[in-house]
């Protein structure tokens, strides 16, 4: 009888699962073709699943992008970055509607530092777009960088790939504009533009040499009032400086351009030399030399995910990196040593 319960209690159990992973198997469906659809809801809830940290719903995430057919258009990504408070939002609303009023679609990803109690974006870019937000052209998304002090969410690429697979011409991301978010966002787009605030030669020196490099244009936004003549200066002191660097392997020569987002001047000279960036690089062959090495970046970032989320669900490896940490930490051994620790016992470890 105790066994008739026994048998009766592993089938329920196996048909819970079942029906649990015919489930998901739906809701993946479903979201698939809504995103495929450009549905703007089943993209949001899409990017809220490949968001969270939940190791179920990552898996389910895994598939869900897996699932989602290559984009049917070519698409440009566009990376804007620059020091807190040179108005990157308000140059983003500037640009984005200027693009819509073109019938472009754009997608802008706002990457906001994170509360450290809340874990929270603190700007909230959405709310300082409100022009922007009600396009029905546009969709934002602000994302908390969470423990990204970089400036770029952890989850970035996925996004952008989602967003591409809904349809949309462009995707903007703006990053928090301090540490490496510079290094991180410009590994991930085709067109990395720099915002500058005007501040003539003291500025040119507190900015790094290698982050302008990396500019493929500059922009010195608030070009107007009282500021416009100092926006002017700053503007031929990067240009003047620009000829120091070397000469961009791709043959472009960086654009130094002065804005007001605010005035919503010089808006359509950014754009111009954007599409002629992007066409050169087109021409050329680096815009798919950078697309490649985005797409072999993000294997290996995924890559070095999965041995992780490998030893966290494996008790033996987890057991093996606890003890290596508090080996280091009791200086019985090195990082290099205790890593081939963890690393045989990774190798000796069967799939599951």
């Amino acid at each position: 009888m105790q066994q008739n319960h026994k048998d009766q209690s592993a089938k329920n159990k196996a048909s819970a699962a079942f029906l649990n992973k015919k489930k998901k198997v739906l809701e993946v469906d479903q979201l698939v073709a809504g995103v495929a659809a450009g549905d703007r809801l089943s993209l949001a809830k899409a990017i809220t699943l490949i968001e969270s940290t939940a190791r179920n719903k990552q898996q389910v995430a895994y598939e869900l992008i897996e699932k989602l057919p290559n984009p049917t258009k070519n698409s440009i990504r566009i990376g804007i970055s620059g020091p807190p408070g040179v108005g990157k939002s308000t140059f983003i609303e500037s640009f984005g509607s200027f693009l819509t009023k073109k019938g472009l679609k754009i997608a802008v990803l706002a990457i906001d530092p994170s509360s450290q109690k809340t874990k929270g974006s603190i700007l909230g870019d959405k709310t300082r777009m409100d022009k922007l937000s009600s396009d029905p052209l546009a969709f934002i998304r602000p994302s908390p960088a969470g423990k990204k002090l970089g400036g770029v969410a952890a989850k970035t690429q996925e996004t952008i790939h989602l967003i591409e697979a809904a349809g949309f011409d462009l995707t903007i991301i703006e990053t928090v504009g301090v540490g490496q978010s510079e290094l991180e966002v410009y590994s991930m787009v085709d067109c990395f533009l720099l915002l500058l605030q005007p501040g003539g030669g003291d500025e040119l020196q507190g900015i790094k040499k290698g982050v302008v490099e990396m500019a493929d244009i500059i922009a010195v936004n608030k070009s107007d009032g009282e500021t416009k003549d100092l926006a002017q200066q700053t503007r031929l002191s990067y240009k003047n400086a620009l000829h120091l660097f070397p000469a961009n392997p791709n043959g472009w020569t960086t654009k130094v351009l002065k804005v007001s987002a605010l005035e919503e001047q010089g808006i359509s000279d950014v754009w111009e030399s954007i599409q002629e960036f992007t066409t050169l690089c087109q021409e050329n062959g680096h815009f798919d030399q950078r697309r490649m090495s985005q797409s072999k970046e993000w294997f290996q970032k995924h890559l070095n995910q999965m041995v992780l989320e490998k030893i966290e669900d494996d008790q033996a490896l987890k057991t093996a990196y606890k003890e290596q940490l508090a080996a280091i930490e009791a200086r019985e051994t090195s990082p290099i040593q205790a890593a081939k620790e963890v690393f045989k016992k990774y190798s000796e470890t069967p799939s599951k």
